[in-house]
């Protein structure tokens, strides 16, 4: 069978003010025809379907027509929530959801059969999928209980209640003659962040260990990290990564998606493709005038400017440089603390005291010329 793995679409996104949903609708439908070129079996979309729990109705109409028209290319398709999406108003579209031949699974249920998708590919390979929704902290004590652990579990970590959660919902596993597979919205132990993600659901109390997966998964579709990547494991892990630079932190990750060519009896072969439609996000830096001879083309740009801080700086950068979406000064030109004080230890003090401590500080402690300032300072003063 073939999987298309995709993540993280984040619609929705406002970068600085900067609405990307044109770029959203290019992106998702660079997906589209990807799914119709490579006529995958199965679309898996790991989560983070939205930027905001309380998307909008615009966010809501492109997510739902691009999971649609992925249907519409003859796979089957399984969406899963993730940290940034609101669970519950996701169940709430299931019944549009099933009625479009999509499984979306927006929270994890009270009945462990819910998480568990099979299916038949047009080939006759059998195929069974867990669906696991982002679980925050605060309800992975709730899951575990809901499936009927005792209550000495319930007091261990984070990674212990998601490994003993993915250990249930994955007891199906074993029959030698169907692939299996598990999605889920998550950080893994060592693999690398890609810049934009929320950090909270990033820090390490939200990690677990690779050895939460079954060995005898066929392939692992993770959501959550931005970053296309590989996860060493007991059995094939990956992140799709992002298909567009969510943020500037994120400016050199390849957005693309994951396709998987995986059977029963064969290992899961792996190639990106890569989603080029986006506007690139590029971090310049230099003075007023080096900036002045940059070409960004038609990049959003965050720019380092190496100019004193001084009003109006931001507007200086802006016309020289319009796609400049985020504008911070070089941290070098910033005051020092030694500048300050000097800065505070000056104010309220007479020029003729300020040029005493010149001429100390110069070793000169003349008293003529500290008399001549002060008759110099009297004559301008009159």
């Amino acid at each position: 069978m073939k999987i298309l793995h995709t993540s993280d679409w984040h619609v929705g996104k406002v970068l600085k003010g900067q609405s990307r949903y044109e770029e959203h609708k290019r992106v998702l439908g660079q997906v589209v025809d990807i799914a119709r070129a490579e006529r995958p079996d199965l679309v898996i979309v790991a989560g983070d379907l939205y930027d905001t729990a309380a998307p909008t109705p615009d966010a809501t109409r492109l997510v739902t027509r691009a999971l649609t028209a992925l249907r519409g290319s003859g796979a089957a398709v399984v969406a899963i929530g993730g940290n940034h999406d609101n669970g519950p108003a996701l169940d709430a579209l299931r019944p549009w959801a099933e009625a479009a031949g999509i499984v979306l699974r927006g929270s994890v249920r009270d009945n462990p059969a819910e998480h568990i998708v099979d299916g038949v590919t047009s080939g006759g390979e059998r195929w069974q999928l867990v669906a696991l929704p982002f679980l925050s902290q605060r309800y992975a004590v709730r899951a575990v209980e809901m499936y009927e652990l005792t209550a000495a579990e319930a007091h261990q970590t984070y990674a212990d209640h998601l490994g003993r959660l993915i250990g249930r919902l994955a007891e199906g596993f074993t029959e030698p003659d169907r692939v299996h597979l598990l999605t889920a919205h998550l950080t893994v132990v060592g693999a690398a962040v890609g810049g934009g993600e929320r950090e909270a659901h990033t820090v390490l109390g939200y990690a677990v260990p690779a050895t939460v997966f079954p060995g005898t998964a066929h392939y692992v579709a993770l959501g959550h990290l931005h970053r296309s990547q590989k996860v060493h494991g007991p059995c094939p892990i990956r992140y799709s990564g992002s298909p567009l630079a969510v943020d500037f932190g994120e400016e050199e990750n390849v957005p693309s998606v994951t396709l998987v060519e995986v059977t029963a009896t064969t290992a899961a072969r792996v190639r990106e493709v890569p989603v080029a439609t986006a506007v690139p996000l590029r971090t310049v830096r230099g003075t007023l005038s080096e900036l002045a001879a940059i070409d960004p083309g038609d990049a959003w740009l965050r720019v380092i400017v190496r100019e004193p801080p001084r009003a109006g700086l931001r507007e200086e950068v802006q016309d020289l440089l319009p796609r400049a979406l985020d504008v911070r000064v070089d941290p070098s030109m910033l005051p020092t603390p030694a500048s300050r004080a000097r800065a505070a230890q000056r104010a309220g003090r007479s020029p003729a005291e300020l040029f005493g401590d010149y001429l100390t500080s110069r070793g000169q402690a003349d008293d003529g010329v500290r008399d001549l300032f002060g008759e110099l300072i009297e004559e301008v003063d009159a």
